[in-house]
C-alpha cells in the first residue's frame, strides 16, 4: 500500500494551519460532535454533517485508512424541556428524533460514521471517568451532584483563549466551588432520565459524554476532533480538560471546526424571521432564534447535491451566509456543471487526444491542458486546509473550457478523447468530494421532480404542453406555439427545439462563481 498524501489543516488549538501528523501512520482517527436530539435537524446542522462527510471522503479516496466517529446527545436538559412540553418520554423523544437524523443523512446521501454512540448507552463509560476525575483530585461531589473543578487543570481556557478569572457556568447550583465549575453529574429530579452511580442516581452533564464517548472509542488520544465553531467554548473547552484531567494524556491533536450558517441582514425565509437591519453582528441559525429551515424542507425542493455544493463553496471554517436565494444558486451553478459533462459525454470519435487537441484549435488545447493538470492543482487545494472553493474553482475553469470546446461544429465527432479527460476529472471530483456524483439524466430528472412539486404540477401535465407546442409548430401556428412556450416559461421552464426534438428543463437563477478564494492562514 501507497503512502497516504500529506495535507494541511488549520488547528483551532494552535490558531495556525499545520502539517497533519497521524498518531499512526496512515490511519486519522476522527471524532465528529453530532446531534442533540430534540427536534428535527436544520440547514445549518447540515454544513457541519456536510462538511466532514466531505472531509472524510477527501481522506479514503486519497488513501488515508479513516475511522470516523459521530454522537448522538439522546441525554440533555433540552430533551428533558421539549419532552415534558410535549408529554412524553424523554428518551422516547431522542429515539423519534435520531430515527429522523438518520432519514436526513441518507437523504443527503452521506456516508455512515463507522460508530454512533450514544449517552444513554455509555453511561458505565462516563461513570468510570468521573469516578478517576475525583480519584484525581479534579472533581468534587456535593448533595448527589458532581463538579468539575476549572482551577485543578492550569490550561483551562487554552482552546477558547479565555481566562478563568472571566468565565461563569451555565450549570447552576449552590455547591460550586467557583462560579466557571461545570457539572460532570445531576442528581436525579422528578420526570427526568436517571441512572444509579456512586454519587446517588442521577444523569451525566453535557461535557462528559463526549469525553467518555471518544475515548471508548478512539482511545485516550486520537488524531482529530470535530465540530462547529460554537462549541469551541464551553464544550470543547470542557472536553479537553476533563479527559486530560481524567487520562493524563494529551486528548486531541487537531481541532477542526466548522464556521457558522448566518442569515443575512434582511433575508427572509420560509418558517423564518427577518434579520433586523441595525443589528451589528451576523446571526446565527439555531432553534432558539426560531430562524431554522429543516433538512427536510430544503429537500423537497433541491436534490441534496445543490446543498451539498452550497456548502462546499464557501470555506468550511468560515460564516457562511443563508437566505432564500443561496439554494437556487447553488443549484443553477451546479446545472452548469451537469451541462457541461453532458456535453463531453455526446463528444465521439477516436484518435490521440493531444494530436486531435493541436488539429482543432485552442479551446481543445484549453481542454486538454486543464484535464492533465486537474488532479494535481485539484488535490492540492484540498490538501491545504481543505480549501473546497479554490477546488471548485478548478473545476469550473474545465467546465467553462468544455463549453466553449463544445460550440466547435467538428467537436461532438472528433472530440471525444479530449472529452474523455475532462469526464475522468468530473469523476475525480465526484469520487472525492461527492460533487457531480449523479448519472446527468438523473440529476436533471431530480430538479424536474422537484420543482414541479414546488408549483404544484405533474410531469404528465408539463409533457402534454410539450406535444401541444410540437403539434402548432407542425401546423406552422407559430403564436399558438409561442404561447405555450410562455406559459411554460411562467412556470421556470425552458423549452430547447433541438434536432432530435424539443426538450424541457428548469430554469434556475444563478451564476458561476469567479471569487471563490481560501481564508488567510492566519485567520482564526
Amino acid at each position: 500500500m501507497s503512502e497516504a498524501p500529506r495535507f494541511r489543516i488549520y488547528n483551532t488549538l494552535s490558531r495556525n494551519i499545520e502539517d497533519f501528523v497521524p498518531l499512526e501512520e496512515g490511519k486519522v482517527k476522527l471524532y465528529v460532535c453530532g446531534m442533540t436530539v430534540y427536534d428535527h435537524a436544520h440547514v445549518g446542522h447540515a454544513r457541519a454533517m456536510v462538511v466532514f462527510d466531505a472531509f472524510v471522503r477527501y481522506l479514503r479516496a486519497t488513501g488515508w485508512d479513516v475511522t470516523f466517529v459521530r454522537n448522538f446527545t439522546d441525554v440533555d436538559d433540552k430533551i428533558i424541556r421539549r419532552a415534558k412540553d410535549l408529554g412524553e418520554d424523554p428518551l422516547a423523544l431522542a429515539e423519534r428524533y435520531i430515527e429522523s437524523f438518520q432519514t436526513d443523512t441518507k437523504n443527503l446521501g452521506l456516508v455512515a460514521p463507522d460508530s454512533e454512540p450514544r449517552v444513554s448507552t455509555s453511561i458505565p463509560d462516563i461513570i468510570e471517568l468521573i469516578q478517576q476525575l475525583i480519584d484525581h483530585g479534579n472533581a468534587y461531589e456535593q448533595d448527589g451532584d458532581v463538579w468539575f473543578g476549572v482551577e485543578s487543570f492550569d490550561e483551562y481556557g487554552k482552546l477558547s483563549g479565555r481566562k478563568v478569572e472571566d468565565m461563569r457556568s451555565a450549570d447552576s447550583g449552590s455547591g460550586k466551588s467557583h462560579p466557571a465549575d461545570f457539572a460532570l453529574w445531576k442528581s436525579t429530579k422528578p420526570g427526568e432520565p436517571s441512572w444509579e452511580s456512586p454519587w446517588g442516581p442521577g444523569r451525566p452533564g453535557w461535557h462528559i459524554e463526549c469525553s467518555a464517548m471518544s475515548i471508548n472509542a478512539l482511545g485516550n488520544t486520537f488524531d482529530i476532533h470535530g465540530g462547529g465553531l460554537d462549541l469551541v467554548f464551553p464544550h470543547h473547552e470542557n472536553e479537553i480538560a476533563q479527559s486530560e484531567c481524567g487520562t493524563h494524556a494529551k486528548y486531541v491533536n487537531y481541532w477542526m471546526h466548522n464556521g457558522l450558517l448566518v442569515i443575512d441582514d434582511g433575508a427572509k425565509m420560509k418558517g423564518g424571521v427577518e434579520t433586523p437591519e441595525n443589528e451589528d453582528e451576523p446571526v446565527k441559525m439555531g432553534k432558539s432564534l426560531g430562524n431554522v429551515f429543516n433538512i427536510r424542507d430544503a429537500l423537497q425542493l433541491f436534490p441534496a447535491e445543490a446543498l451539498r455544493f452550497y456548502y462546499l463553496q464557501g470555506q468550511y471554517r468560515s460564516p457562511l451566509g443563508w437566505n432564500e436565494n443561496v439554494l437556487p444558486t447553488a443549484l443553477a451553478r451546479l446545472m452548469r456543471l451537469y451541462e457541461a459533462r453532458e456535453r463531453a459525454e455526446n463528444m465521439g470519435g477516436e484518435g490521440d487526444a493531444a494530436q486531435i487537441a493541436k488539429e482543432m484549435g485552442k479551446d481543445a488545447l484549453a481542454v486538454l491542458n486543464q484535464s492533465e493538470s486537474f488532479a494535481e492543482r485539484f488535490r492540492e487545494a484540498l490538501a491545504n486546509d481543505f480549501c473546497t472553493p479554490v477546488a471548485l474553482s478548478y473545476l469550473f475553469e474545465l467546465a467553462r473550457a468544455v463549453n466553449r470546446f463544445a460550440e466547435n461544429k467538428k467537436a461532438k465527432k472528433r472530440g471525444g478523447p479530449i472529452a474523455k479527460l475532462a469526464l475522468e476529472a468530473f469523476d475525480l471530483v465526484a469520487k472525492t468530494i461527492g460533487i457531480m456524483s449523479m448519472d446527468t439524466e438523473a440529476f436533471h430528472q431530480d430538479v424536474r421532480e422537484k420543482h414541479l412539486a414546488s408549483i404544484d404540477s405533474t410531469f404528465e401535465e408539463i409533457e402534454d404542453l410539450m406535444n401541444q407546442r410540437t403539434q402548432f409548430r407542425e401546423e406552422k401556428n407559430w403564436s399558438e406555439a409561442d404561447r405555450i412556450r410562455d406559459e411554460l416559461l411562467a412556470k421556470q421552464i425552458d423549452v430547447m427545439d433541438l434536432t432530435d426534438g424539443s426538450h424541457w428543463r428548469v430554469r434556475v437563477a444563478g451564476q458561476l462563481p469567479d471569487d471563490i478564494a481560501c481564508a488567510p492562514e492566519a485567520s482564526a
